[in-house]
Parts: structure tokens; C-alpha cells; sequence
């Protein structure tokens, strides 16, 4: 085999004009094509990468969020809870409150009804005590009786209070004194005539003396001098014994 220079030279320029062709219509289109690809994944691995970061704010946004949000449900809760225990507080403080003042109110009422029972017993006692010794003086009662009370009244003559005798001294200065003298039993003329002795010592004055008999008296006197009344008595005596009894009501 001969060796042609000639067309050694011509297959060298026919493989570089087949590299420059290739070049020209195969491989720069070729590395464009190659080229854009790599920018589009390059855009593509870019944005994936931009995604995933926001993708990793807002994961690590939610969980701050969902963390905060469960400490504010905590802490909700906890204000929750105190104030229902405050409330509950309030409510068990009132409630002992209106408890207690009922109590008050029904110790206040028991104690009235207790006092008003007590005031009701001593005031039937103390009528059915002025009852019987009515009953039993009304029995008793006599002419013996009435000479005691009368002793009894002469001797508070004696020992009248200074209110009573200014009073019987005021009377002395008037020409004429009335005094009615009332008694259960007939006077003897013996005690009228002390129970006349003594009051004309203790009035200066001209004295007229009216007698009358009362039974209802039961026992006793009562004088009648001016407006003053002086009693020694068994009916006064027992009024007086009931208006007690009543007045404790």
C-alpha cells in the first residue's frame, strides 16, 4: 500500500470541516440545549430549594404558633380555673353569709316566740294568781279584815310622803274641804271618829265628811279629797295586781 499525500492531506481537511460542521450545526446547539437544561435545573433545584426553606419557616412558624398557642390555652386555662375558684370562693362565702343570717334570724325569732311564750306563761300565771286571790279573798274578807286596813291607813296618815302633805296643806287654805270617804263594811262611830281626828290635824280647814259603802271594795277604804284619791283597799289592790299583768305583755 502506497502512501498518498495527496489524500492524507485531503481526508485531514475533510475531518476538520466535518469537526468544524459538527461543531457549527451539532455540538454548539448541542451545549446550548445541555446549557439551558443545567440553568433549568439549576432554576429548578433553586426554587425547590427556596420552597423548601419557606417550607421550613412556615413548619417552624406553625410549631412556634402552635407552641405559643398552647402556652396562651395554658395560661387560659390556669385564669380559668382561678377564677371559678374565686367564684366558687365568693359564692361558698355568700352562701355561709345568707346561711348565717338566717341562723340569726331564726335564733332571733325562736328567742322572741321563747320570750313571747315566757311574757305569755308569767301573764296567764299572774291572772290566775290575781284570779284566786280574788276568788279567795272575796271569801275571806270581813269586817275583821277591813279594821286592819283601816289601822293600816291610819298609820300611812301618820307617815305621808312631803308631796302628799303639801297637797293636804293647799287644801287648808280653801274655807270648805269635801272628802268622801268610802268603805266595804259600815264605819263604827269609833273610827270615824279617829279617821276625822286625824285628817282635821293635818287640814286647816273646815272638813265635811261624806260616808258611803261599796261593796265592791271587797275590804278596805278609799277617800276621795279633791283630786286625790287615797286607797286601802282589796279591790285596788288587785286592779293594780292585773294592770301589772298586763303591762308585762
Amino acid at each position: 500500500m502506497e502512501f498518498n499525500l495527496s489524500t492524507f492531506v485531503l481526508e485531514i481537511i475533510n475531518f476538520l470541516i466535518l469537526i468544524w460542521i459538527l461543531q457549527r450545526l451539532f455540538y454548539k446547539p448541542l451545549l446550548e440545549v445541555i446549557a439551558k437544561r443545567k440553568r433549568f435545573i439549576d432554576q429548578s433545584l433553586s426554587d425547590a430549594k427556596n420552597l423548601q426553606q419557606q417550607a421550613e419557616q412556615q413548619r417552624s412558624l406553625y410549631e412556634n404558633r402552635q407552641k405559643l398557642w398552647e402556652q396562651e390555652k395554658q395560661v387560659a386555662i390556669a385564669a380559668l380555673h382561678q377564677q371559678l375558684e374565686v367564684e366558687r370562693r365568693t359564692q361558698l362565702d355568700r352562701l355561709n353569709a345568707d346561711l348565717e343570717q338566717e341562723r340569726q334570724k331564726t335564733k332571733v325569732t325562736l328567742s322572741k316566740q321563747q320570750l313571747e311564750l315566757q311574757r305569755q306563761a308569767e301573764k296567764q300565771a299572774m291572772q290566775n294568781g290575781a284570779k284566786f286571790a280574788g276568788m279567795l279573798l272575796q271569801h275571806s274578807a270581813g269586817s275583821e279584815l277591813e279594821a286592819r286596813l283601816f289601822e293600816l291607813l291610819m298609820d300611812n296618815l301618820t307617815t305621808l310622803p312631803d308631796a302628799c302633805k303639801l297637797c293636804l296643806t293647799m287644801l287648808g287654805t280653801k274655807k270648805s274641804v269635801p272628802i268622801k270617804i268610802t268603805s266595804a263594811y259600815p264605819l263604827s262611830i269609833k273610827m270615824r271618829q279617829q279617821l276625822e281626828q286625824k285628817l282635821g290635824a293635818l287640814i286647816n280647814s273646815q272638813i265635811v265628811f261624806q260616808y258611803l259603802q261599796d261593796e265592791t271594795l271587797i275590804a278596805g277604804l278609799r277617800m276621795d279629797i279633791g283630786s286625790w284619791v287615797l286607797n286601802a283597799n282589796l279591790q285596788h289592790e288587785l286592779i293594780g295586781f292585773a294592770e301589772i299583768a298586763n303591762a308585762s305583755e
